[in-house]
């Protein structure tokens, strides 16, 4: 009797659900229409109020009066967005590979200075994070800036944000994971976890390997996982590479690790797949890739020959990993020429290559871009050890609009 009196409620419970989901509510939705609604605001809250709106439109259950006060209050905010005026300056801060561990890194060896001098620590980077955000700054790429249009000439993108909201780039050099910087209190390499999610392998001191967020990509990853209005349309950073250690810490280059070179890779091709595999999920994430040249070049000193042939050497072995790249940062914050408009054979050669985004290193002012018909260009503040003691002893006033360095410098160092 208790059985049959069980199923009977059971059913009649099921009944009940059943009419009510078919109901004239249009305040209850369904998990999936939630998860619609829950990416949607995401969306908003990077500024994409134009892609939250669709997809909520094109969503099945629109008409429910959740969605429509999601789609009215999307579309009011829209409205109070301010375009970035093209005079208007857009800094761009650059870093190189973060220091885990202090000790190892200044440990007194001949690399210690040419890491207290060009890096900063995962503690100091995630301070200056934070500062960056507390003054309303938010990550756009270049092509955020300014793109190519279908006659072949650049122009200015209507950038939109909230009233006191500013855009910045952050990129990251060199990001190979050197062979010299092995020991030292690195990261070791970007991965995959489990999740499909872009991580680090860290090794210890003790030799054992950890698995997290040990350098800019996954500890900015993390940022804007909780803080997603620190991005613009989901937008993270430029991560400039290299080829010839090969990329993300994978040994892919052909032409040091293959079989034909003097330490031939026994696990190349698994490298490359995997180097491809994380490149795409950044790529996902938000990141963009650039050009650092294959052999860490000085475009200056270097002649065009040898441009040529680097130019060459990281498409055969570092595009097919990473994607093709419109963007050239420069390598030892060379450039092609002063501020003048770019001109000459070295130009005309990158240019020809596709080329169309360009980056140099100039810290002596908190912003500089330049837009010309073939091409955009920017200028980057160097964030390092370096810079920052400039900082303290008054020789610099270049990072006070981003970050408090007092704050943020390691007693360590």
């Amino acid at each position: 009797m208790l059985a049959v009196l069980a199923v009977v409620y059971i059913q009649q419970g099921e009944e009940r659900t059943s009419h009510s989901s078919s109901s004239d509510d249009t305040s209850s939705v369904s998990s999936e229409q939630q998860q619609i609604l829950d990416t949607a605001a995401r969306e908003a809250a990077q500024y994409d109020y134009d892609q939250a709106i669709q997809q909520l439109e094109n969503a099945e259950g629109s008409e429910q009066t959740k969605t429509q006060e999601a789609i009215d209050s999307y579309r009011q905010k829209k409205e109070k967005l301010v375009s970035w005026d093209s005079d208007q300056p857009i800094p761009h801060l650059f870093f190189h590979s973060l220091i885990v561990d202090e000790e190892r890194a200044f440990d007194g060896d001949g690399m210690s200075q040419g890491y207290r001098d060009n890096m900063v620590t995962v503690d100091e980077f995630q301070a200056i994070l934070e500062d960056l955000y507390e003054r309303d700054y938010v990550l756009v790429t270049m092509d955020d800036i300014a793109q190519l249009n279908a006659d072949g000439t650049m122009t200015y993108q209507d950038l939109q944000l909230p009233p006191g909201k500013k855009p910045i780039v952050l990129s990251q050099d060199d990001l190979s994971y050197y062979e010299y910087m092995d020991g030292d209190g690195f990261a070791d390499k970007l991965i995959l976890d489990e999740q499909g999610d872009v991580t680090n392998t860290y090794i210890q001191a003790d030799g054992e390997t950890q698995q997290g967020s040990y350098d800019m990509v996954p500890l900015i990853d993390d940022f804007v996982q909780e803080h997603p209005d620190f991005s613009y349309h989901g937008h993270k950073g430029v991560v400039a590479v290299t080829g010839y250690n090969g990329v993300l810490g994978y040994r892919t280059s052909e032409s040091e690790y293959g079989p034909e070179s003097n330490q031939p890779n026994p696990d190349l091709e698994v490298d490359q797949e995997q180097a491809q595999q994380v490149a795409e999920a950044m790529k996902a994430e938000g990141w963009t890739f650039a050009s650092h040249t294959w052999g860490h070049l000085n475009v200056q000193e270097t002649s065009l020959a040898q441009l040529q042939t680097d130019t060459q050497r990281w498409k055969d072995e570092v595009a097919p990993l990473v994607g093709d790249t419109s963007a050239m940062i420069f390598a030892f914050g060379s450039d092609l020429s002063d501020w003048h408009p770019y001109h000459g054979a070295k130009y005309e050669w990158l240019r020809d290559q596709g080329y169309r985004y360009f980056a140099n290193v100039d810290a002596s002012t908190e912003a500089w871009k330049q837009l010309e018909p073939g091409y955009f260009r920017q200028a980057r503040i160097n964030v390092d050890g370096m810079r920052m003691r400039e900082a303290l002893q008054g020789q610099t006033d270049v990072l006070d609009p981003f970050f408090d360095v007092e704050d943020v410098y390691s007693d360590q160092r």
